[in-house]
């Protein structure tokens, strides 16, 4: 058997070539002059020296008991295929996704590291139906099957962000991670997002083994990144601890854009007796990013040839500022740099989170397993931006306990019941109705693009600071002349009780036929306040209470030894939240009951087979979904998706290739739509015809469409992605992979269109000796000038669209103590 090899450390790529100070002191200009990768990375090569003296000798090594581990830092060809992965705390205690009725892709830290997956919109490499819009260049929830989805942590939901804009995700406590479609099993309760879920596995250490790692890479446009993973036995088969580091410093191609943050993972893992184990955790992530909005005016004039049309827009009042109806007299048409996106170098976009994780598993006899997950998360955000959109979450704190009984009542049958507990408190304000990004001209000054308030629009707010200026919590009619005088967005002071109860029967019926069904409910009791009032008004307030039920129930048959077939029926309702979780208040200032009445449904129909030698794996399946997309006024719209998805993987010696092939048809279930202008010529009068043949409407001008069973926007019916390692020697390694996506209407009305794109990369890693390899990617080969969308759902669809990175390399050098 020929021997693994070590693989480079998950660090991250995005970026920005100007920094500036922000609300607090960020540790960038630290780390711009190496203060802080130094000593960090010297105190865990320390740390890690110091764990490879205290290894146990060959004689204690033959005396103690065997544990399969997995060994960090050594890519095995079982660990780049989802063949024989376990799904830990989601729909059971360890189970195989053989044995799963539902398409899934678990991803290996190996496999992540390999593929070059650094957050959640490069899944698509690798995981088929995960492509979607970029949420603004840093998104903080995966798009699955056409829509976002929930990202839980080791069985238990986080809190990320506002429809996918928040705080992005670092890879960096990732042991594997698990891509689940359709809306999560009852073990995991009600949702708001039911598209499909990431589930983290977090890193844990062995008790049995001592490790460490550091990675340093380095990256095109001022890009680094450093990630030190270290575990060490306290004692063996007892206690053991794992820290794991990352820093990231990074320009980017894009103009003012930036990413520095650091993400630090502490974790610990206790055997006290042969029944009982306890894993514990704690994550801190500190980033300081941009808010990317990529290119306006999305002609396809610009898809296909990057000619941008110049002019400031006019607001009907005659104001150059960018503002809601203005109309664009074209001037001429350029040719635009990719780089020179829709930013700003006064924007503020930070973000901070302390998470805890409590796992505790106790075996109180052969039949039955007692498990108790919990799970505390603290969240801040702040995005200020100079064309007037404010997202602020002053806190955002949310615990959940989750107790479940595993019960084997008899060779056949096995019961799952539990019940779970699950607090959420969200203050935050938010200001989105004055912004327009259509109107500016980005060949223009820094200053066209910004959008001071008038008087007259800040009297339709409040001062939050001296200067900066949100939305109420809630509407008023201070003069009482019978119209409300504020502009309302997401401001709340929400809290949110969330009590649930769940069971899970599986039966096997035959030899070959094992049946799961399970079912939940959950109580919500939600009330929200106006945390910022107007002076002299009384803060509107209200509360709500409903009951949220959800069921499942799937047919698994062994067609052969190595094939199972599977039916799943699924039905849940939702919820729909604004930022952070919360829960604002609507019309009348009350809470709106048709945020807690979403009805989802699922069907899905699939085949799973492995090889006899386990060196071929493939899944295929076709699905019908019924899901809601949360809009950007508060309202829900209906979505119905149909596809057929399938993936496939194949091992070696010497080559490792896998393919992976989805088809979508989403569409609006007969509801109406959303898009802030209705389509791109609007913007445009009529005066260069030549140019473009505008409509003179005015942008932006907030378009509501009518109920259809339209084709949803921004998503490729056909998407396809492959990958092919080939091992030359034990000492080089050599790899290609891309992607393709057909082409699909950017807008609404589909009058422009993203064309047919694929893109190529590469990789070659070279084993210095048995502790060190330099690897090197280039990623996007063939120099291609590829685009997607801005935001889920399409609402930016005629206002922006991101020019995707141009060719680029990464050198990555792994040591392994």
């Amino acid at each position: 058997m020929r021997k693994g090899r070590k693989t480079q450390a998950n660090t991250h790529s995005l970026g920005m070539p100007e920094y500036r100070a922000t609300r607090r002191q960020s540790v960038t200009t630290a780390m711009h002059k190496g203060f802080v990768l130094t000593p960090i990375a010297s105190l865990l090569c320390a740390f890690a020296v110091q764990a490879n003296t205290d290894e146990p000798s060959d004689a204690e090594r033959a005396a103690a008991p065997i544990e399969r581990i997995q060994i960090i830092g050594e890519t095995r060809n079982e660990a780049l295929s989802p063949q024989g992965a376990k799904l830990r705390g989601v729909f059971g205690l360890d189970e195989g996704i053989l044995d799963i009725g539902r398409s899934i892709t678990p991803l290996s830290e190996a496999l992540l590291l390999d593929s070059q997956i650094v957050d959640l919109n490069s899944l698509s490499r690798l995981v088929p139906n995960t492509h979607g819009a970029v949420g603004f260049g840093s998104a903080s929830l995966p798009t699955i099957r056409g829509q976002l989805g929930e990202v839980f942590s080791n069985g238990l939901r986080r809190q990320g962000g506002n429809n996918g804009f928040g705080i992005p995700m670092s890879f960096n406590s990732v042991e594997q991670l698990d891509v689940v479609k359709g809306m999560p099993p009852v073990m995991l309760g009600t949702t708001q997002r039911v598209g499909g879920f990431v589930n983290i596995q977090s890193k844990r250490p062995s008790l049995t083994e001592n490790f460490s790692r550091i990675d340093l890479s380095a990256s095109r446009w001022d890009r680094y990144g450093m990630q030190a993973d270290v575990a060490r036995v306290v004692r063996e088969d007892e206690l053991a601890v794992r820290l794991s580091v990352e820093l990231r410093d990074e320009n980017s191609f894009y103009d003012y854009t930036h990413f520095n943050s650091e993400n630090i993972f502490l974790a610990a893992r206790m055997r006290p007796s042969d029944q009982a184990e306890w894993n514990v955790s704690w994550e801190y992530f500190d980033a300081d990013f941009t808010d990317n909005a990529g290119l306006n005016r999305p002609t396809q004039g610009l898809i296909d040839h990057g000619l941008y049309i110049t002019g400031q827009g006019q607001q009907p009042n005659g104001s150059f500022v960018p503002g809601a109806g203005a109309v664009v007299s074209p001037t001429g048409v350029v040719k635009i740099p990719r780089s020179q996106v829709l930013t700003d170098p006064d924007n503020i976009s930070t973000g901070s989170t302390h998470i805890l994780h409590s796992t505790f598993n106790y075996d109180v006899s052969d039949a039955l397993t007692v498990v108790n997950r919990s799970y505390a998360e603290y969240l801040q955000r702040e995005n200020i931006a100079q064309n007037s959109f404010v997202e602020i979450i002053d806190a955002a704190k949310t615990v959940e306990n989750r107790i479940e009984l595993h019960y084997q009542q008899s060779e056949r049958a096995t019961l799952i019941s539990g019940a779970s507990v699950r607090y959420n408190s969200v203050l935050g304000y938010s200001q989105f109705t004055t912004e327009a990004d259509n109107p500016i001209d980005l060949t223009g000054s820094i200053d066209d693009r910004r959008i001071p308030l008038t008087p007259e629009q800040q009297a339709r707010f409040v001062q939050l600071r001296p200067g900066l200026y949100v939305s109420p919590g809630a509407n008023y009619d201070i003069n009482n002349d019978g119209n409300l005088d504020f502009n309302t967005s997401d401001t709340t002071d929400s809290q949110t009780w969330q009590y649930g109860l769940f069971a899970q029967y599986q039966f096997q019926a035959s030899d070959r036929l094992r049946l799961t069904t399970g079912v939940r409910g959950d109580w919500y009791d939600v009330s929200a306040r106006d945390p910022l009032p107007p002076e002299g008004v009384v803060a509107a307030q209200d509360s709500y209470n409903t009951f949220l039920s959800a069921g499942e129930i799937t047919a698994l048959y062994q067609v052969t030894n190595t094939m199972n077939a599977y039916v799943t029926a699924a039905y849940a309702e939702s919820t729909a939240n604004s930022m952070g979780g919360g829960t604002v208040l609507g019309a009348n200032n009350e809470i709106d009951a048709l945020n807690f009445a979403t009805e989802n449904e699922l069907y899905e129909v699939g085949l799973k087979w492995n090889s006899l030698d386990s060196s071929w794996y493939g899944d295929v399946a076709a699905f019908q979904q019924t899901r809601s997309l949360r809009n950007r006024d508060g309202s829900n719209s209906g979505i119905k998706t149909r596809g057929v998805e399938g993936q496939l993987y194949y091992m070696a010696d010497t080559w490792l290739w896998n393919i992976g092939a989805a088809y979508l048809d989403a569409r609006f279930d007969n509801s109406t739509a959303f898009q802030g202008t209705r389509q791109v010529a609007d913007v445009f009068d009529n005066s260069r015809p030549d140019l473009i043949e505008g409509t003179g409407v005015g942008s932006p001008n907030f378009t509501a469409f009518p109920n259809s069973t339209a084709r949803i926007q921004g998503l490729p019916r056909v998407s396809l992605s492959s990958s092919l390692r080939y091992e030359f020697n034990e000492r080089l390694r050599f790899g290609v992979d891309g992607w393709y996506t057909q082409a699909y209407p950017l807008d609404y009305l589909a009058t422009v269109y993203i064309r047919d794109q694929y893109e190529l990369n590469a990789m070659v890693s070279y084993q210095v000796n048995e502790n060190t390899q330099l690897r090197l990617d280039i990623m996007n080969l063939t120099d291609e000038k590829n685009w997607s969308p801005v935001f889920e759902g399409g609402y930016f669809g005629a206002d922006l669209v991101m020019p995707n990175l141009p060719r680029h390399m990464k050198l990555t050098l792994s040591l392994r103590f």
